[in-house]
């Protein structure tokens, strides 16, 4: 058994459903057909009785109205019938002779109407209705449908101006009306005759196979063509599913440069698009991640060459292993274990959601003390530091001032805050040249969406990191000059801790061009709204 593609499925709930539509489609079309063929038909009998009309109406000149008829219910079969004369009616009732001139009913041959003994025979004994109930001879027209009088007759009726019945049969819904009208043009009455009930005759039965042939034919034709249409169409809907698919596939074996065709714009065209961003975005991590591994390991190779050189070098004594080369030893394994410390340091302020303690916390109280403990290293390295900005602010929440302002507060934790502060001034230590330049500043941004934000800049000279390498800066054992030394560069993972920590707080950390020529780094914590 084929599997059941979704393409499949699709394509066979439309083909149902067209199935389905087309049969009710034939067994309403036979109801509608079988319905309105007999209504159909007694208009159509009742248009070729028009030699009966034109009897009545000369019968209502004459008598002055329909009382005579509704009298006299033999003078309606005898008026109603084919073959038989019009005669006049006296004011009894009585049937009067025939006129002197012997003429017959409406439309009737010529020779009736000449005193032909021959005729006047046969208008003794009245020839057979014609078997459609139409008109006498002479009257007949071609085509149409065939009818007994048997089957026509007892369905006439005649129905005055106000819808009274007058004679023959009462009327029905849907009964056809044939209007007679008087000397003067007005509405005498109206000819009744009612739709014969079901289908009898072989005329009416050829006719409504016809009908219902051409109904087939067409409703297979369309359905040929719906069927062809919903193919089409269920291919074209579902062949970005498919091509998803495949995709995941091919992401889920490994191949992360595998894109999937995007077409127009509707919500398949969307849901490309979002896949094909997910595999940009994993292609990106599993480069980062062999780019990490790779970097680790570089950093892990160089303190353990540089201690095998040494062992080997004991080994075949062409170094005496002395108190220097114990140190020397000694401090590549603290390099070690600073390097492997770090990483952890980096991966456990990745997995922080949040601040281990939840404490009110002065930000720029330790940013002053990161920086005095800081201060002899950058008098050493020969970089003036400016706090302008900062002093500007923390004099602002002086209590000496005429109008201060509360001091700025986080909640956080005042450890990691105070590490942040001392990786940012370690790193522009490390990569700012000798006589250079370390701008501090700090100030208030009034509340966007939440709370207020203390924000502070740190501004150092050259050199500078190209502005595209600066999105990278806070990635782990990323540094902008891969080949500074390890003496020199640091681990790299200084700024991914850091960030780390800032966005646990809530915070942000970016890069940027600093106008001294350097690096500019701007962090952002949100302040308490009640110090208290």
């Amino acid at each position: 058994m084929p599997h059941l593609t979704l393409h499949r499925k699709a394509f066979i709930a439309l083909a149902a459903l067209l199935v389905a539509l087309l049969l009710i489609f034939a067994g309403f079309s036979r109801l509608g057909l079988q319905r309105g063929l007999g209504p159909y038909v007694a208009e159509i009998e009742l248009a070729r009785m028009g030699w009966l009309a034109e009897r009545l109406q000369a019968h209502h000149t004459q008598t002055g109205g329909w009382d005579t008829l509704r009298n006299q219910p033999r003078l309606w079969g005898q008026l109603s019938h084919p073959g038989a004369s019009l005669r006049r009616s006296g004011a009894q009732g009585a049937e009067a002779p025939p006129p002197t001139d012997r003429s017959g009913p409406p439309g009737m041959p010529p020779e009736l109407a000449n005193g032909n003994p021959a005729v006047d025979r046969s208008m003794q004994q009245p020839p057979p209705p014609p078997p459609d109930g139409g008109p006498p001879p002479g009257e007949r027209s071609a085509g149409g449908p065939q009818r007994h009088p048997d089957d026509l007759f007892p369905r006439l009726g005649l129905v005055d101006a106000q819808q009274n019945l007058v004679a023959g049969a009462t009327p029905q819904p849907g009964s056809a009306r044939l209007a007679l009208t008087g000397a003067d043009g007005q509405t005498i009455g109206q000819l009744v005759l009612a739709p014969p009930q079901g289908v009898r005759s072989d005329a009416d039965q050829a006719f409504l196979a016809q009908h219902l042939g051409f109904v087939a034919w067409t409703g297979l034709a369309g359905l040929a063509l719906a069927l062809l249409l919903s193919g089409w169409l269920a291919r074209r809907w579902l062949a970005p599913v498919e091509a998803l698919a495949t995709g995941a596939r091919g992401i889920a074996q490994g191949h992360l440069h595998t894109r999937v065709p995007v077409h127009g714009n509707d919500e398949l065209a969307q849901l490309a698009r979002t896949f094909n961003t997910m595999a940009e975005q994993l292609s990106s991590i599993e480069s980062s991640r062999r780019q990490w591994l790779g970097d680790v390991a570089h950093e892990l190779r160089t303190p353990l060459a540089a201690m095998r050189a040494e062992i080997e070098a004991v080994q075949d004594g062409v170094r005496p292993f002395d108190d220097k080369t114990a140190l020397r030893l000694h401090r590549q394994v603290m390099r070690l274990i600073q390097l492997v410390g770090d990483l952890r340091a980096s991966l456990d302020a990745a997995g922080t959601s949040a601040p281990s303690a939840q404490v009110p916390v002065h930000p720029l109280s330790l940013l002053t003390e990161a920086l005095a403990s800081m201060r002899p290293r950058l008098a050493q390295a020969a970089i003036d530091v400016d706090t302008t900005g900062l002093d500007a602010l923390a004099a602002q929440s002086s209590v000496s001032t005429p109008a201060p302002i509360p001091a700025p507060l986080v909640r956080g934790d005042a450890q990691q805050l105070h590490q942040v502060f001392l990786n940012l001034l370690e790193n522009s230590l490390r990569y700012t040249d000798a006589g250079g330049l370390l701008r501090l500043s700090a100030r208030l941004l009034p509340p966007a969406d939440g709370a207020a934000q203390l924000q502070v800049q740190l501004d150092d000279s050259a050199p500078g990191v190209p502005p595209h390498e600066l999105p990278r800066i806070f990635d782990r054992l990323y540094r902008a000059e891969t080949s500074r030394n390890r003496d020199h560069g640091g681990s790299g993972l200084g700024l991914a801790i850091c960030r780390a920590i800032v966005l646990a707080h809530g915070g942000t950390l970016v890069a940027d061009t600093s106008p001294l020529g350097g690096l500019r780094i701007t962090l952002q914590l949100p302040l308490l709204d009640n110090p208290s």
